[in-house]
């Protein structure tokens, strides 16, 4: 087989399983949202965050794969995402409520319209969960007030949940 065929069948290959990935990510994410109750919008975001870096690495593999050394390949990335952490640095708290939100739709047993009770020292709060965004977890209270809490503030408070 000629060389250029060799690198044929592993683009395809490649290609391939990352179909596959992004089949089953999809997946994944769906069931995860129809179980946990959660707007379909989340789901959403998060696939475009998954599919976001699987690309990436598709593109990366796809590159080496090609023939693009590895050295000035390292440079190029280290380079870009210098570049992306010095103009996002400021940013770092979207940054981190982006990551919390992940978290959240993943790993966090809070969903929709759960009833919960913030532990703070300072300011308790209590109420309904009513919307959990990328940004921030929306809260009802029985008095009607609604409360909006950054991602990455209630990811780290303590959480009593109204069973």
């Amino acid at each position: 087989m000629d060389h250029t065929q060799i690198k044929l069948i592993e683009t395809a290959v490649v290609i391939a399983v990352f179909v596959m990935i992004l089949f089953v990510t999809n997946k994944f994410v769906d069931k995860t949202v129809s179980t946990h109750l959660l707007k379909k919008v989340r789901g959403k975001i998060i696939k475009k965050v998954i599919n976001l870096i699987t690309i990436l690495i598709c593109l990366v593999i796809l590159l080496i794969i090609w023939g693009v050394d590895q050295s000035e390949l390292v440079v190029f990335i280290g380079s870009v995402l210098t570049v992306l952490g010095i103009a996002l640095f400021a940013q770092w708290s979207i940054l981190s409520n982006i990551t919390s939100s992940i978290i959240i739709f993943f790993n966090h047993p809070v969903k929709l319209d759960d009833t919960i009770k913030i532990v703070d020292k300072d300011f308790e709060t209590e109420g309904r969960v009513s919307d959990i965004g990328v940004f921030f977890i929306i809260l009802k209270t029985k008095e009607g007030e609604q409360i909006t809490i950054p991602s990455n503030v209630f990811i780290q408070k303590m959480i009593k949940k109204k069973l």
